[in-house]
């Protein structure tokens, strides 16, 4: 039987995990310039690379495979270029490991196996469960080889890896394929070809609705409004499938087009007729900036007018960090005397955008968010010598659908004192997950660690309880509310919990200027 060797070789510098890094340093995914540095307590050192290699195919020597990965440290380049992505600690060690495994008939398969040795050596050195969910994971390489082999598409290939990596029993760490990565990368880059659309799954009825479309985008053009349901694209029931994969089949090449069939939200439901709506959208180059803002003009209870600045954060993207640094300093020179941080319906995004964000709101050398890695090791990442755009009060309004990054920064503004939270406890994801590009240009999503707030609080599983409640049903507002025009004012008037939060902003006023 041919055999082919696959090296794993720490040919990648494997990004360090922040700490307190000088202003100057490079910019981390292309966020505008830093407002601060960034300290972690904690150091480890890499030492230099011996080479491990295991020439026994692995149906037939498990257990020499088994020793010779004991030593494998994979230093891949922890790129933080997606959804509640961020920190992986450095490798300890930076070896290599040579596997030799059957050659697959079919090139694209055999290109695969390759990718699945990349990956799995990943998961051996990374994963935030050194049982790997109570498994054999150098056996569970071999089990997934011999299944790859008489296989005859990659698509079925990368199957077994998501397989694989499934019995982990985390849902966060997975692969996906290049063209998803491709699809994946235009996301966080703020940037996407797409039909402009924002869904998510009503967690009630499990249907894939839509959230809000993008103002002038293609789908607002063609009549798509809040509340329909999507039900097919291109012919194709979207039954089972999770968000990110509808929005994968959305998105596209721009000018290349895509049929969807949806239920109309408005349909008379007294009739028990809902109209169905079938509509051919072109795919366009769109700018999704995530930041919305308005002015609320007010008037306090001994008659002063007042302005609360307004800013809504739809998710954490590269360039979210530096829209928001621009629309403070605005608002600063229109006289804003308090603020309101909108994170609701935020799932997260980039973690070095939150933490950037936090950066504006707070001085000195506070905690951001605190890190568990796989030995339960506790790391504080701190500021140094940070300088906040405004010391005006603030209000942030989080929801049972804030996550990940929002969970951060809420944590980080809440913690020390900078921000009272208004609104539902957050969805509990405390996961730091690290994204590496493989070889053949697909990525492997890993959680290698937890976060705490920085009090210690747990997030994962758990989420963040606010200060002042406000419950679902006295919302009237859009989960994803379109501030445009000149209704803005008007619009937020009506969302009960803009009101709560006005409410705690006038008494935090009113203490300052008693003291």
């Amino acid at each position: 039987m041919e055999m082919v060797e696959c090296s794993l070789a720490a040919s990648r510098a494997a990004r360090p995990m922040p700490g307190r890094v000088p202003r100057s340093r490079a910019p981390v995914l292309g966020v505008g310039a830093e407002r601060a540095r960034l300290r972690v307590r904690s150091e480890r050192r890499e030492q230099p690379p011996p080479v491990v290699r295991a020439s026994a195919p692995p149906e037939r020597d498990g257990g020499a495979l088994g020793k010779a990965a004991a030593g494998l440290a994979a230093a891949a380049v922890v790129s933080l270029t997606g959804f509640a992505v961020d920190f992986a600690p450095p490798p300890a060690r930076a070896e290599s490991l040579t596997v030799a495994f059957p050659v697959s008939k079919a090139r694209e398969v055999n290109r695969v196996q390759r990718t699945l040795v990349e990956a799995w050596g990943l998961i051996r050195e990374t994963f935030v469960d050194p049982t790997f969910n109570h498994q054999d994971w150098d056996q569970k390489l071999q089990q997934t080889m011999v299944e790859m082999f008489p296989l005859k598409s990659a698509d079925a290939a990368y199957g077994k890896i998501s397989g694989m990596v499934s019995t982990l029993g985390d849902p966060f760490t997975r692969i996906i394929t290049p063209k998803e990565y491709q699809s994946f990368r235009i996301g966080s880059d703020g940037n996407l070809q797409g039909v402009g659309i924002f869904i998510n799954r009503d967690p009630a009825s499990g249907r894939l609705l839509v959230m809000n479309c993008i103002e002038g985008g293609p789908a607002d053009r063609a009549g798509i409004r809040e509340g329909d349901e999507l039900v097919e694209i291109n012919g194709n029931s979207v039954l089972g499938l999770d968000v990110e994969a509808v929005a994968q089949r959305l998105r596209g090449r721009a000018g290349t087009t895509v049929e969807v069939k949806l239920l109309d939200g408005t349909g008379n439901e007294r009739s028990g007729r809902i109209k169905q709506k079938e509509v051919q959208l072109s795919r366009e180059v769109i700018n999704l900036s995530p930041l919305s803002t308005a002015i609320i003009s007010h008037r306090s209870g001994d008659g002063h007018e007042g302005k609360t600045g307004y800013v809504r954060l739809a998710a954490f993207s590269q360039t979210a960090a530096a829209e928001m640094e621009r629309a403070i300093k605005k608002m600063e020179d229109q006289g804003v005397q308090s603020y309101i941080l909108d994170l609701r319906n935020n799932p997260g995004g980039l973690v070095t955008a939150g933490l950037d964000v936090a950066q504006i709101w707070l001085d000195g050398d506070e905690t951001l968010v605190n890190t568990v890695d796989r030995e339960g090791n506790v790391q504080a990442i701190n500021m140094v010598q940070g300088q906040s755009l405004t010391h005006d009060p603030l209000v942030v309004l989080v929801n049972e659908e804030s996550a990940s990054a929002s969970e951060i920064l809420a944590g980080a503004l809440h913690d020390n004192g900078r921000a009272i939270l208004v609104g539902h406890k957050t969805f509990g994801k405390g996961r730091i997950q690290s994204v590496t590009e493989l070889d053949d240009g697909s990525a492997l999503f890993i959680t290698v660690a937890k976060y705490l707030s920085p009090a210690l609080h747990e997030i994962d599983h758990v989420g963040i309880q606010p200060d002042i409640q406000c419950t679902a049903d006295t919302l009237s507002l859009p989960r994803a509310p379109s501030l445009t025009g000149n209704n803005e004012a008007a619009s937020l008037e009506m969302d009960s919990c803009i009101m709560v939060a006005e409410q705690a902003l006038e008494i935090q006023q009113s203490k300052g200027s008693a003291s």
